[in-house]
């Protein structure tokens, strides 16, 4: 979750901590508005929330489910 966290800041001029709060709100909006199924991937992705290794995976599994095959 790192990359996205590192993404968000530079795109938006904005420090870590201010996306790292718009990102956790992006994803706590997308898990209570998609259905379970795919809320439950998101959490997957994430590895729980802790940002780990899952976390790195987040962009990757994000594409996927919209179909995307590339950044």
């Amino acid at each position: 979750m790192d990359e996205i966290i590192n993404m968000v800041a530079q795109r938006a001029g904005i420090n870590a901590d201010q996306a790292r709060t718009a990102v956790q709100t992006v994803i706590e909006q997308l898990k209570t508005r998609l259905p379970e199924p795919l809320a439950s991937q998101i959490e997957s992705a994430l590895g729980g929330g802790a940002g780990g290794a899952g976390g790195q995976n987040l962009m990757g599994e994000v594409e996927g489910l919209f179909g995307g095959g590339g950044r």
